[in-house]
């Protein structure tokens, strides 16, 4: 008798980059940048609060740390969200 695994495999949601320019994403195989000008929120922020992100369903993400909620469409397409906390 063999056991299959149940479910999808998904790989955990990581920041794989940060510089002076944004940050980048790891999220279901594929990569995300996250420019400081769209996405202020990181900027000027320890490593360690951006570092903690979560995946709590399919292409949403939230950072807890800085209370931030973000989806693969905002990343995407940050000019179709102009909305910015100041």
């Amino acid at each position: 008798m063999s056991s299959n695994a149940l479910g999808n495999s998904t790989s955990p949601v990581e920041v794989t980059h940060i510089s002076n320019h944004g940050v980048w994403l790891l999220a279901d195989g594929h990569e995300l940048f996250m420019s400081y000008e769209d996405f202020p929120w990181f900027k000027d922020v320890s490593v360690g609060k951006i570092l903690n992100v979560e995946e709590p369903s399919p292409g949403h993400y939230y950072w807890p740390d800085l209370d931030v909620d973000l989806t693969d469409e905002i990343i995407a397409h940050p000019e179709r969200f102009p909305l910015k906390a100041k």
